[in-house]
């Protein structure tokens, strides 16, 4: 008998200023974790696939502006937006992945048409355009992207000369020292990646990432959520993980693979693979954030080494579970 079918997401990680938060923000995050983790539930309920259920949990989060993938990207050093995004299907290691798109809604569908359509795993930039317009996607002007709480962020990280690890400049004013009331997590600290992984009722599990990037950036930059390995992995032999943090440093540990290595070649637990790379490896060279992930047999982990990271899991048959904070 297969284990509960089920579907975990995140919506980026931070540092929480629990006492500078409006008194709804919280509500609207949970709100919105709930939806969507309702929405993936019922994918799984009805016999979808996982790669069905990461694929409709991350499009909602890109089409959500609380969160900084799709609609409400943060902007790069040019005032423009780049996208990136990755999906991969456990039970046949089948992998796709873009980045630097600027004219795609939903990166993450995009992703998954690679995948499922092309010979190859990534496609980057006009060339990714250009296959998700022979595809038979709509292209979108890069106006949809923008939010003015992101480029109110845009102007004050371009005025301080930095780049900003969060998604929601609405938190700031410009000279201000500290945020003033908006959300929960701090967005001087705040990392803006989502992603969903899922364990279906034949047993098969996904993953998939998608990410506006880091405010201010340099164009071209491209972090982990798009790599195969560092921002995303599926493997049913032993888990499925979708990573949100600093991306450079989740590149050089090959996080998303190393919790199923470790599973593969050193016999631990889920658990004990992914606490070992978010709370011991990723901290030796600086690495902040978390991730998710589910293994072949339901187990279900959210570790992160910040103070909080949106995230919640949703077992087919059971009432949603949504947390922010540690």
């Amino acid at each position: 008998m297969n284990p509960t079918a089920v579907i975990a997401i995140h919506g980026g990680a931070g540092t929480i200023l629990r006492t500078l938060m409006e008194s709804d923000a919280e509500q609207r995050y949970h709100a919105s974790l709930n939806d969507i983790l309702a929405t993936g539930q019922s994918v799984l309920a009805a016999g979808g696939s996982a790669l069905d259920a990461v694929s409709e949990a991350v499009r909602l989060l890109e089409d959500n502006p609380l969160f900084n993938a799709g609609r409400g990207a943060v902007f790069t050093a040019d005032g423009t937006h780049e996208l990136d995004a990755s999906i991969m299907d456990g039970s046949t290691l089948e992998a796709g992945a873009i980045c630097c798109v600027k004219r795609v809604r939903n990166p993450i569908l995009v992703a998954r048409r690679v995948l499922e359509a092309s010979e190859h795993v990534m496609f980057t930039g006009a060339g990714a355009e250009a296959f998700a317009v022979a595809q038979g996607f709509e292209p979108v002007d890069p106006s949809y992207f923008h939010t003015d709480a992101r480029y109110k962020q845009w102007l004050l990280a371009r005025g301080q000369q930095r780049v900003m690890l969060d998604h929601d400049g609405a938190t700031l004013t410009d000279g201000d020292a500290e945020p003033t009331p908006h959300e929960p997590i701090d967005p001087n600290r705040k990392f803006g990646t989502v992603g969903a992984v899922a364990l279906d009722q034949h047993g098969h599990v996904a993953a998939a990432t998608s990410t506006g990037g880091v405010t201010n950036k340099q164009v071209g930059r491209v972090g982990d959520a798009p790599l195969i390995g560092a921002g995303c992995y599926a493997d049913d032999a032993t888990c499925a993980v979708s990573t949100t943090g600093s991306g450079e440093m989740f590149m050089r540990m090959v996080a998303a693979y190393d919790v199923a290595a470790q599973m593969a070649y050193r016999g631990v637990s889920l658990e004990e693979a992914a606490a070992d790379v978010v709370m011991k490896r990723l901290p030796r060279i600086n690495g902040r954030g978390g991730l998710i992930a589910v293994d072949a047999l339901g187990n279900v982990t959210l570790p992160f080494n910040t103070e909080g990271m949106y995230r919640g899991f949703a077992r087919v048959g059971e009432a949603p579970v949504t947390a922010i904070y540690r």
